[in-house]
């Protein structure tokens, strides 16, 4: 996403927002932001990972972990929108035409494609699975 003000910009990364708002002193709306957006999708990518290894490859994993590990993931899915709000949100909110304004960049529309392609990977998941050829 990039800032303008009286057009001199500069192009910050989610990364660098969370250290910004960390230098700031807005310390938990970086630890927030840090969750929301990397923390989230990154551990949502490796749940949905890890229940696929462990239906295929048979692995020794009861059901029940399976399970709730799976309740977890569709309980997150709900909240991964929630960066994408904030960038409309700013977006229309500090669109002010000269004076200022907040572009979203390609990593937003790669960020959304993410957050929409994990949504979909979890809720095509079959939780069927999570019972069949179990060992218990």
């Amino acid at each position: 996403m990039t800032f303008s003000k009286f057009g001199n910009g500069h192009a910050d990364t989610i990364m660098s927002g969370i250290i910004t708002l960390a230098k700031e002193g807005m310390l938990p709306l970086s630890v927030l932001v840090f969750i929301a957006s990397i923390l989230v999708p990154l551990l949502k990518i490796i749940g949905l990972l890890f229940l696929l290894l462990s239906i295929q490859g048979r692995w020794n994993v009861g059901p029940h972990h399976r399970t709730i590990l799976y309740r977890i993931i569709e309980f997150v899915g709900r909240w991964s929108m929630l960066d994408i709000f904030v960038i409309t949100i700013l977006v229309a909110l500090v669109d002010l035409g000269a004076i200022a304004q907040i572009i979203p960049g390609a990593g937003a529309t790669a960020f959304g494609a993410v957050v929409i392609l994990t949504m979909l990977a979890a809720r095509k998941f079959d939780s069927r699975l999570i019972w069949d050829n179990t060992n218990d």
